[in-house]
């Protein structure tokens, strides 16, 4: 049997914000410079992260406003990461199994930057919500993984929400944060976190019945 090609270059589903993210990305692609690579761009991903962590930590000693640098981190963080593939793939500089471990490695070293500067900000009595949230968050990529071994079909979309739309959450709460104060905030945690596992459970209790009708068409074949 003809082993079937990799394919975690070839994401699945289509978020709300996709397709003027894929006429934004096919404009800019042919018009980087030849010095910026996809590697290069990919691994900008730890300057931002630990510009994150910094801003956040300027925010909480010094002045709220040093948010909006993390926004603006955030929002270099997704034109990096969704130019990088594209420009990879452009150039036929053929990293696409490289380009998906440390790409996607260091989206999680990204959200764990997210997650240690809001650390900065809320009371003690919140913070072990905060690591629930970032232990739903993690959950969401490790199924996406798993899929990807168990189908080699890679899914980070789900019902119009991906990483775009995430990260945008992330800067309207910095926002929010500037404009009304943590203790004003703080009190959405919760709620976060609720609709995240919900989220959570609807995705692996729909991926793996898909995995499971896969196993069993197998079977029968």
């Amino acid at each position: 049997m003809q082993k079937e090609p990799f394919a975690g270059d070839k994401k699945v589903g289509q978020s709300i914000l996709g397709p003027l993210e894929k006429k934004a990305i096919d404009f800019l692609v042919p018009k980087l410079p030849m010095w910026m690579t996809s590697a290069r761009l990919t691994m900008t991903t730890i300057i931002w992260s630990l510009a994150i962590i910094l801003g956040s930590l300027a925010a909480e000693h010094w002045d709220v406003n040093w948010l909006w640098l993390v926004s603006m981190m955030i929002f270099m963080q997704y034109v990096t990461d969704s130019l990088d593939g594209s420009l990879g793939k452009y150039r036929g500089e053929g990293l696409i199994k490289w380009g998906y471990y440390m790409d996607h490695f260091l989206d999680y070293i990204f959200l764990a930057s997210i997650v240690i500067g809001y650390g900065f900000f809320l009371p003690d009595q919140l913070k072990y919500q905060l690591f629930f949230v970032f232990a739903v968050l993690v959950g969401f990529m490790v199924n996406s993984f798993l899929a990807m071994a168990a189908t080699n079909k890679f899914r980070i979309t789900h019902m119009g929400i991906g990483p775009t739309e995430i990260r945008l959450v992330f800067i309207i709460i910095n926002t929010m944060i500037i404009f009304f104060g943590k203790t004003h905030v703080a009190f959405l945690l919760p709620y976060v976190l609720i609709a995240a596992f919900i989220g959570l459970c609807y995705i692996v209790y729909i991926t793996q019945k898909d995995i499971w009708a896969e196993d069993k068409k197998a079977l029968h074949s």
